[in-house]
This record gives structure tokens, sequence and C-alpha cells, in this order.
């Protein structure tokens, strides 16, 4: 793979620096009593630091791109990067500008006037509707701007849009730290990792896991289910599952591995509404039973489960987790998550590779605090998830070295 570290003179040369500056937002009012929005999390623009330092210290001019929310082509007030600029001026201590790339030759004056070992932050690129159509002459007019292309941005490298793909077409493009680092470890489990390897896998549809369900099984010793994704095993089973999340069109795909050995599900369960009221643990028994009642749902793991998975784990060397354990949102369904991320944690410490990613899952290990314990908390969800099934991404691909 093509890296920045192989550019042999960076001084004065103009950089576009894909990054995935996508963060959660929310509104504060400021001291002249107005509401302003600012950043809530800035842990992705953290890892971005490493590659924009790289490249100030060694004289280039430092262009920042990203996309911000679904504005689906148009200009929205609350999805600007201004407040992104004022999060990222704190962390670099250099005075950002935000300028409007929606206006075809706005950029050009400021970033010809820029001096080497500096940054600009250009606005929402999902502003101008040619982002996400990978438009050429979007593409094109984004080159214009720069002398070299970065792609920093792993968690966008899965998407074929005209900052992360087609740009590749009009200007010498590398990769940027974050991505390589990214991508190095990914690597490493899919091709030697060290046994035993498990995985933990949830969240709400197996239909956008399928794929990776398929690799994992060839390359894991075990496969932890949780989530919604479980109920589709039970559903397959004959289980009557009440009124939780099932996917009837992949119950097909479920009953190819009812058998599979390496795959191990719940055995007990907190089952309840989505209302919050107090969830009842049910026994998952050997035969076809009632598991719910028709009013209630399954909402998370039972504690016999959190044990049964604490065993597997406490005996793997390599780890991959990607998705909630249940209906984490909520206070009265969110112990099987927040006990498999402690667990996960508690056993990194004593060298467990783990690998953790997808929104969801960062949200649960950063609100239990355990995220400094994780070996590799991978900034990438959706990019993750298909880099794991073996597919080749849109973003990476052109960075792959002929």
């Amino acid at each position: 793979m093509k890296k920045i570290s192989e550019i042999k003179n960076l001084k004065d040369k103009k950089v576009l620096l894909r990054v995935d500056y996508n963060v959660p937002l929310e509104k504060k009012k400021a001291s002249n009593g107005k509401y302003k929005m600012v950043v809530r999390d800035d842990t992705k623009i953290k890892e971005t630091l490493p590659t924009i330092n790289y490249l100030l210290e060694k004289g280039a001019k430092v262009i920042l791109i990203s996309h911000l929310g679904d504005p689906k082509g148009k200009i929205v007030k609350d999805l600007t990067m201004e407040p992104i600029g004022e999060a990222l001026y704190k962390l670099l201590k250099e005075k950002m500008e935000c300028t409007e790339i929606v206006k075809d030759n706005y950029p050009f004056d400021f970033i010809d006037k820029m001096a080497g070992g500096e940054v600009v932050l250009l606005e929402n690129l999902r502003f101008n509707i040619g982002e996400e159509k990978n438009d050429t002459k979007f593409a094109k007019y984004l080159a214009s701007l720069a002398d070299i292309y970065v792609n920093d941005a792993f968690a966008v490298s899965h998407r074929d849009h005209a900052s992360v793909s087609k740009i590749t077409n009009f200007l010498p493009s590398y990769a940027g730290l974050l991505l390589e680092k990214e991508i190095e470890v990914l690597s490493k489990l899919l091709a030697k990792p060290k046994k035993p390897f498990v995985a933990v896998t949830g969240g709400a549809k197996i239909s956008k896991k399928i794929g990776l369900i398929k690799n994992l099984l060839k390359k894991v010793d075990c496969l932890m289910i949780g989530g919604a994704m479980a109920n589709n095993f039970f559903k397959a089973f004959g289980y009557n599952v009440g009124a939780s999340l099932v996917e009837l069109d992949k119950i097909i795909f479920v009953r190819k591995f009812l058998k599979n050995k390496k795959i191990l599900l719940p055995i007990d369960l907190v089952v309840g509404d989505f209302d919050g009221k107090k969830g009842r643990i049910v026994q998952v028994s050997g035969s076809s039973e009632n598991i719910c009642e028709k009013n209630e749902a399954i909402l998370d793991i039972g504690p016999e489960t959190i044990k049964m998975y604490e065993e597997v784990i406490s005996k793997a060397k390599t780890l991959i987790w990607n998705g909630p354990m249940g209906y984490f949102e909520n206070t009265e369904y969110n112990k099987g998550s927040d006990e498999i991320s402690r667990i996960i944690a508690e056993y990194s410490k004593k060298g467990l590779l783990s690998v953790v990613g997808g929104g969801e899952t960062l949200s649960i290990i950063k609100k239990t605090g355990v995220a400094t314990s994780i070996a590799h908390v991978s900034t990438g969800g959706g990019a993750m998830l298909e880099f794991l099934e073996g597919k080749v991404l849109p973003g990476i691909r052109p960075l792959i070295r002929q």
C-alpha cells in the first residue's frame, strides 16, 4: 500500500487529507444566550492528529475534507463543519478556517495564500450532491485544490464516493497513518491470528452481517452471538420469540448454521418490553417452547450467558467484538453489553489481543470507561465489517501498489 512516509518532499505541497469527522454534536447555550452546536465526542478528531502533525512537520499545506451527517446535497445549518473546526483548533493550537466548498472557486484564493505548516478545514462534503453520487466533476474539483491526496478515513473507505475513491484518478494518492494502522491490525486478524481466535457479534440486523458471519466462521474457533441477531437463530429453531426483532427473510440463511459447533448462542435471556419496564430472565431449553409472551421481546442476554461467554473469552488469545448484546440504549437492558465490555477489557490487560469496532460498540466501551484497555479500537463500523468479510474496499483499492 502506498503510504505518506514514502513521499520524498512535502514542503509547501498542498495535501488534500480525507478524514472522518462525522462526530456526534449537541446544542449548548453560548455566552450570548444563543444556542450553538458543539462536538460531544472528539475521539475521531484526535485519531487523525498523528497524520495531520506529520504533514505539518514536513511543511505541507494541509486541506482537511470530511462529511458530517446526511444533508443529502443541501446546506443544513446544524451540519456545518464550524464546531469541528473549533474542536480541532483547541487540539492543534493552530488557527482553523472554515470555507464553503459548494461555492466552486471560493477556497482557491485562501489555499493559495497558505504557508507550509498551516491547516484549512473545508465545508461539509455532503453539502454537494456530487459527493455521494461519486461524481467525476466534483472529484476533479476537489483534486484541483491540491497536489497530493491522502486517505485517513478508514470509516468511510467502504463508500464509493467522490472524495474517497473517484478522486484517486486525478491525484497521486496515499494512505494516512490512521488508515495504515487500521489495515495493518485487521489484516493480521484475517491472516495469522493467535489462537484461540474468538468473535462476539450482536446488533439489530443479521442482514448486515451475513458476509461477516460466513468469513469469520472460516477463521474463528468460536463465534458468540447476542443482540437481535440471536433472535433469528431462536426463531429458526422453532421457538416462539413474541414481539422480538426478527428478519423472517433471513431465516433460510440462519438454518444453514444451526448445527455449526463454532456458533455459541445465549442460554438465558432478558425479555420485556421496549418501554423500560422491568424485564424477566428466561432460560433457553433444548426443546421448542415460548421464550416470550406475545407482547414481549428478547432485549438482552442473561447472567448465565455472560458467564458462559466470559469462560470462552478468558481462554482466547485474539478477539473481535462488533455489536451490542441487547437493547443497550435502555438501562434496563444494557447489562449484557456493559459486562461483555468489561470482561474483554479485563482480559485485554492480561494479554488478549482485542479489536473492537462499530459506532454502537464504541459508545458502550466509552460509557463503561474501558476503551483505553482495548488493544485496538477501530474507527470503522461498516468499513470494518466489510474488510473482515474479505472485501477490498473502494477507498483502499487505489492505494494498493500494483
